[in-house]
């Protein structure tokens, strides 16, 4: 036993070092080159988001190996030498709640100050906001903590008379219970009054991941819904809308002057913007012109990226066309794999979290069988299932981001992603992680029983004196599926339509 407690120690090591790794990866290579050897403050901040997201995640899967640990002990004192995972959940959720409401605010704030200014007043600058945010937040926490910071659990009062302790066991169907004539327990005969509430108040680390957590689920209701069905079938319909053939040389001379027209006049409306900013008039109308140039660049991106696909050049300019073809049907592979994976999660839903009593565990079922073929097959997958719906949420946020004027964009882009767009992605993959384990917890419920993690996030928090009736009724639930629906139906009546040009550019006056 010993022994593969150590085991899952190192493990577990190894993990954080190939995830520190794996975020400086991302990091290096989807940065803007105007960030280069400069910005280190964000970068840091991004490479630890990304690393503690990415743990997060990890950790449920390791948490059922952890129970797995001491599940065939020979001694009772077997589980104290495992991993103490309730301890390690809300270490890293408090870290993930201080770098999402505090560090990465202030990161976003120092970037996008004002070049001109010094760094000391850039600095002052960022402090203002995020010590008035951590004012506001401590506030509301203390109250709310004070006021509701409560669990309410349902228990049963129960009392038999006492018997003499029998030298025999024989237990049955028939008599199930310790007696001559008992033919039933106290639990099946005990009055529907002896019901009570026991009431006790929780831990304010676990009443803070509580809250972040209800936060996260909003965003993931909203991003995580719409993102489940638009991840799958953003790529098919990438591979439906794909261009066919290579266009003439006078077909891509007309096209590439109308797009750098189209440039100029957005180079035009952002200096106006600039200009506009400097002089301090940033009003409603400002930021709808922003969030319309934003649009515009990006469609402008697309646009050019498109047209070079379409007019590959240089000596290996059908090397280059054979690559985009094949590029082209792997997203159609992925998008159906995707697709695939994204039915499942929505049956699972409803199948075992909306009907009462569940029709079918489905999809923990399947984990179990996997680990009985091998081990960390059903823990893997698992991880697998659970790191999909992050990328539903961040495939979810871009596509809303397109399509609603409130919300602000911040693309990903190999290569071409600014710090402030990174900082806000990270925050974004932090909150949600929270939900997303909560979610995974809950929707695993059989497969990851008896975890820290359900401790957590399926008996206190779902017991929260006013919250509870949020996951009593699977409000998120029910709002994650509806929102998966809509979302496949409007890729069904006009996902597929090409795009028609934008025109001239203006902007509102």
């Amino acid at each position: 036993m010993g022994d593969f407690n150590l085991a899952l120690v190192i493990v577990a090591i190894v993990v954080c070092v190939i995830v520190f790794i794996s975020s400086i990866y991302l990091l290096v290579n989807y940065q803007h080159p105007d960030d280069a050897n400069q910005a280190y403050f964000p970068k840091f901040v991004v490479v630890f988001g990304l690393s503690i997201a990415m743990i997060s995640i990890l950790m449920l899967p390791a948490d059922v190996a952890n129970r797995h640990a001491c599940r065939h002990a020979i001694y009772n004192g077997a589980c104290n030498l495992t991993l103490p995972m309730k301890d390690l959940w809300l270490a890293i959720y408090i870290v993930d709640a201080i770098l999402v409401f505090f560090v990465i605010p202030f990161a976003m704030f120092f970037y996008e100050g004002d070049q001109d200014k010094t760094l000391g007043k850039r600095i002052k600058s960022a402090l203002i906001w995020v010590v008035t945010t951590a004012v506001v937040c401590a506030l509301v926490l203390g109250i709310l903590y004070g006021v509701i910071g409560k669990v309410d659990f349902s228990v049963r009062h129960l009392a038999s008379a006492t018997t003499t302790f029998p030298t025999t066991w024989q237990f049955s169907n028939n008599q199930p219970c310790i007696g001559n004539t008992a033919r039933q327990c106290s639990a099946f005969t005990a009055n529907v009054t002896s019901e009570k509430t026991w009431t006790m108040r929780t831990t304010f680390p676990e009443y803070v991941v509580a809250l972040a957590t209800i936060v996260g689920s909003v965003l993931f209701t909203i991003f995580g819904g719409v993102g489940i069905a638009c991840l799958p079938l953003g790529l098919i319909t990438a591979f439906i809308k794909r261009p066919k053939a290579v266009i003439t040389r006078s077909q891509y001379i007309k096209e590439a002057t109308e797009l750098g027209k189209k440039a100029r006049e957005l180079k035009k409306a952002a200096d106006g913007l600039h200009q506009e900013e400097r002089s301090g008039a940033k009003g409603r109308k400002w930021r709808k012109n922003v969030k319309a140039v934003e649009k515009e660049l990006l469609q402008l991106e697309e646009d050019v990226n498109l047209l070079e696909e379409m007019y590959p050049q240089g000596e290996k300019a059908e090397t280059a066309w054979a690559f985009t073809v094949l590029g082209y049907l792997a997203k159609f592979i992925l998008g159906i794999l995707g697709l695939i994976v994204s039915i499942a999660w929505v049956a699972h839903i409803i199948i075992y979290l909306l009907v009462d009593p569940p029709l079918s565990p489905f999809l923990n079922e399947v984990f179990i069988k996997l680990d009985d073929v091998w081990g960390l097959l059903g823990t893997a997958a698992f991880a697998f299932f659970c790191f999909y719906l992050l990328l539903a949420v961040i495939a979810g946020a871009m596509m809303l981001g397109l399509k609603l004027v409130f919300i602000t964009i911040h693309p990903m882009k190999w290569g071409a992603t600014l710090m402030n767009s990174f900082l806000f992605n990270v925050g974004l993959i932090l909150l949600s992680s929270i939900s997303v384990i909560q979610f995974c917890a809950t929707a695993f419920g059989y497969y990851a029983q008896a975890t820290a993690a359900q401790e957590i996030f399926g008996h206190t928090l779902q017991s929260l004196r006013g919250i509870k009736y949020l996951y009593k009724y699977n409000v998120f639930q029910i709002g994650f599926v509806i929102l998966a629906g809509l979302t496949f139906l409007y890729y069904i009546a006009f996902g597929w339509r090409r795009k028609k040009p934008s025109g001239r550019f203006q902007l509102s006056s």
